[in-house]
């Protein structure tokens, strides 16, 4: 995994597993990897990884039975989409509409490119 600079390695490795939510990867009281599983799968240390279980599980997202493992939440697909809009409105929406503005693009100029008008403002 390419690891962004501008963000917390723990937090990317968390929004990778808000996609495999998401997705569909596991569902409610699905086991997920372990720490060491996961601390290969992303070449991270394991450290890194716990932190990640901790932040997830402090989130209500997963949960663990000792000795056993971790599990997806039975709320943990409904969590995971309340935290990820309130990313998405907070974080990402600010952006894209700053960079509509910068560029001249109209939300009419969004609908005509949705509904297969690829064109944004006659250009």
């Amino acid at each position: 995994m390419d690891f962004k600079e501008n963000q917390a390695i723990y937090l990317q490795i968390a929004n990778r597993f808000f996609e495999n939510i998401l997705q569909k990867k596991w569902d409610s009281g699905d086991k997920i990897p372990s720490i060491r599983d996961m601390a290969v799968e992303f070449e991270v240390n394991p450290n890194t990884t716990m932190r990640t279980f901790n932040y997830l599980q402090d989130k209500g997202i997963i949960y663990n039975k000792r000795g056993i493992g971790y599990f997806l939440a039975d709320d943990g697909f409904e969590k995971t989409i309340a935290i990820k809009r309130e990313q998405f409105l907070e974080e990402d929406l600010p952006v894209f509409f700053k960079n509509m503005q910068l560029l001249g693009i109209k939300l009419d100029d969004l609908r005509d490119y949705v509904n297969g008008k690829p064109e944004l403002n006659g250009h």
